[in-house]
């Protein structure tokens, strides 16, 4: 089984883009894979209660949504509205999992 991380900069007001990639981790997840979407910059837009469904059926499927907290705090957003079962990572952490062997990063 292989594991991916998916790196999501763009914000669901981007385009559709961000959710089709969302999407593609979903689609992941269901044929048997790990998979954890990582939000960075203006992604993290879309890990807050009520801004998008794809992260909810990414969680929902068994996947991971993890959100950059540097990026979050440079936006001043409130790490008590982020999505149920979203949590915040540090870049330590992102790092780690990139290295570790037969992880693969895809960065959208």
């Amino acid at each position: 089984m292989d594991e991916y991380l998916l790196i999501e900069s763009q914000g669901p007001w981007g385009g559709p883009g961000a959710d089709r990639f969302v999407a593609d981790a979903t689609r992941l997840r269901r044929a048997g894979h790990r998979v954890a979407v990582f939000l960075i910059e203006n992604g993290t837009s879309a890990a807050f209660t009520g801004a998008d469904e794809a992260l909810r059926e990414l969680l929902e499927a068994g996947g991971q949504v993890w959100v950059d907290a540097f990026s979050m705090t440079h936006r001043a957003f409130a790490p008590d509205r982020l999505l149920p079962g979203a949590r915040l990572v540090d870049m330590d952490e992102v790092a780690g999992k990139l290295l570790e062997p037969g992880v693969r990063g895809v960065w959208h």
